[in-house]
């Protein structure tokens, strides 16, 4: 087991994050035609709304990145663009080809691998993976977090808080849930 100094601290004693971890599934995407490869699948006029509707309530909510980790499909780098106009200034954005059709040991790699002076990161990828990965992180499976069991529905968010300052020593379980937003949850006063 990895000596790692945030599974010394149960999530109820995070009270602030010390890093914050945004896992968000990509926005609604068409259906693939014949021929027409998975990655480049693109974003239907719903999932258009629903990436600017969860930027939005980001912003609202001080739910903001300081590096963004996207990957590299379609469906993906569009529910970025249609989010990015939210925050001000956008922060950087890298395109990681290991975050498409990646299992949570990718992700993490991912995450593990971002700058240290970014303490909130925002993942834009796909499910299984990212569902896997949020499930994996939560230390406590409390009322908050079974929110979590009917799955992570597309421009779904989970916000996850870490206490550290090192995203190469984050280790399972270890967050605690923040919060989880999806498009349908959002009211309609929040558009």
């Amino acid at each position: 087991m990895l000596d790692c100094p945030m599974l010394d601290r149960r999530p109820e004693e995070i009270d602030a994050a010390d890093m914050r971890l945004m896992l968000l599934r990509h926005a609604k995407s068409e259906k693939a035609e014949s021929g027409m490869r998975d990655r480049d699948r693109r974003l239907n006029a719903r999932g258009r709304n629903d990436a600017a509707r969860i930027a939005a309530h980001m912003a609202r909510h001080a739910l903001l990145p300081d590096r963004v980790m996207v990957s590299s499909a379609q469906r993906t780098r569009e529910t970025w663009e249609r989010m990015a106009p939210a925050f001000s200034p956008a922060p950087p954005v890298d395109y990681e080809d290991r975050l498409y059709e990646s299992g949570t040991e990718a992700i993490l790699s991912v995450i593990k691998a971002a700058d240290r002076s970014a303490s909130a990161l925002l993942v834009i990828g796909h499910n299984p993976g990212l569902y896997d990965t949020a499930r994996l992180l939560l230390a406590h499976r409390g009322d908050e977090a079974h929110q979590l069991d009917d799955g992570l529905p597309t421009a779904g968010l989970v916000v996850i808080d870490f206490a550290g300052n090192d995203w190469r020593k984050l280790a399972a379980p270890s967050g605690r849930l923040e919060a989880f937003v999806t498009p349908r949850l959002l009211k309609p006063t929040e558009d």
